[in-house]
């Protein structure tokens, strides 16, 4: 754009793709040229939001139309691969909607790809870019929590069953990605148990437990459920120091951090002496302040930003395919009865 804006545009005029043509619409760094659906009419209902982008109904027409920087794909994680190797292979910046794809190899596809052409791959992980992830991140670089004893997730709510995919692969992909972001060594654990329950037949777990081994005797757990009658969103990161909760639906206090905590004065052979030993802290609770500020606004800011800057984003396309690698060992623990199962390393080639 001439006046120094970027262009993009936008395939998948469905559910997310509003969300994210809005906010690329509202940021002073995007200008957004085309909306691309197969369904031209939700296309042109959606672009005309605009009031200046136009509808297509292909990928390539869309990457046909002169000046545009980055495609941002807002379709279901089959599709994400061609979409996004299309747009690569044209030039263009990728923005993929979560997961990054729906299975490993692909999602090492389209990182190889855009790491070749040395175009920008950024995954749409939104709740690393709430004020309140950003919080959590920060206190735990800063040593605020100390050494991370336990984490536990819970994302539960009434809706929606996915045709497609199960209850990990549909809600987990948001928790796994804020670990990813706030652990100091990111997403890899050492391997995963997962446990599903399908209490109303469809053939997929609706209900599910993960467990994740991330070494020095730290477990993580993920609860999903698409069948409660409730919406819980809790993540509670244990530390040596402190304990942090966020409540994403408390508006009041998003995020507590605890000083409370169980020391052990010295560790002894003797079982009885050492229970003497254990210590119970009891401290203050502050509740940090947060700006209310919408996350995709953020998340657009910092693709654009990564853009010009010629840097990987803070949610990049190795982060994405962390994410992926444990969602690849829950399937594989859910078919082998819950055992537990390996996640896969990450190949030299595309770290580097």
């Amino acid at each position: 754009m001439d006046d120094g804006r970027l262009s993009v545009v936008v395939v998948g005029a469905g559910y997310w793709g509003p969300n994210l043509v809005r906010n690329f619409n509202l940021s002073p760094d995007w200008h957004v040229a085309a909306v691309c659906d197969r369904e031209l009419d939700r296309a042109e209902r959606l672009a005309w939001t605009t009031r200046s982008a136009v509808a297509v109904a292909s990928i390539e027409e869309a990457l046909a139309i002169e000046g545009v920087d980055a495609v941002a794909i807002a379709t279901p994680a089959r599709t994400h691969e061609a979409i996004a190797l299309a747009a690569i292979a044209a030039g263009k910046h990728v923005l993929t909607e979560k997961p990054l794809a729906d299975n490993v190899e692909s999602g090492e596809r389209m990182v190889s790809a855009a790491a070749e052409a040395g175009v920008v791959l950024m995954a749409d992980h939104t709740f690393c870019y709430t004020p309140a992830v950003l919080k959590i991140a920060e206190l735990i670089r800063a040593g605020e929590l100390g050494e991370i004893t336990f984490v536990d997730s819970v994302r539960i709510n009434h809706g929606l069953v996915q045709p497609d995919v199960d209850v990990f692969w549909d809600l987990a992909p948001h928790d796994l990605s804020i670990l990813d972001f706030i652990l100091p060594d990111g997403l890899r654990p050492e391997a995963v148990s997962a446990h599903g329950g399908d209490p109303l037949g469809l053939g997929k777990a609706c209900v599910g437990y993960l467990i994740m081994r991330l070494g020095k005797g730290v477990v993580a757990h993920v609860h999903a459920n698409w069948l409660s009658p409730t919406k819980i969103r809790q993540l509670v990161v244990g530390g040596t120091r402190r304990t942090l909760v966020w409540d994403d639906l408390n508006p009041t206090q998003r995020v507590s951090v605890y000083d409370r905590g169980i020391d052990f004065v010295t560790v002894t052979e003797d079982a009885e002496r050492a229970a003497a030993q254990v210590s119970y802290r009891y401290g203050d609770t502050w509740v940090p302040a947060l700006p209310e500020v919408e996350a995709l606004s953020l998340m657009v800011a910092e693709f654009a930003a990564s853009i010009r800057e010629d840097r990987a984003p803070r949610t990049d396309g190795r982060a994405a395919l962390r994410v992926l690698r444990v969602l690849d060992a829950t399937s594989r623990s859910l078919e082998a009865h819950s055992a537990p199962a390996e996640v896969a390393a990450e190949q030299k080639e595309i770290i580097a």
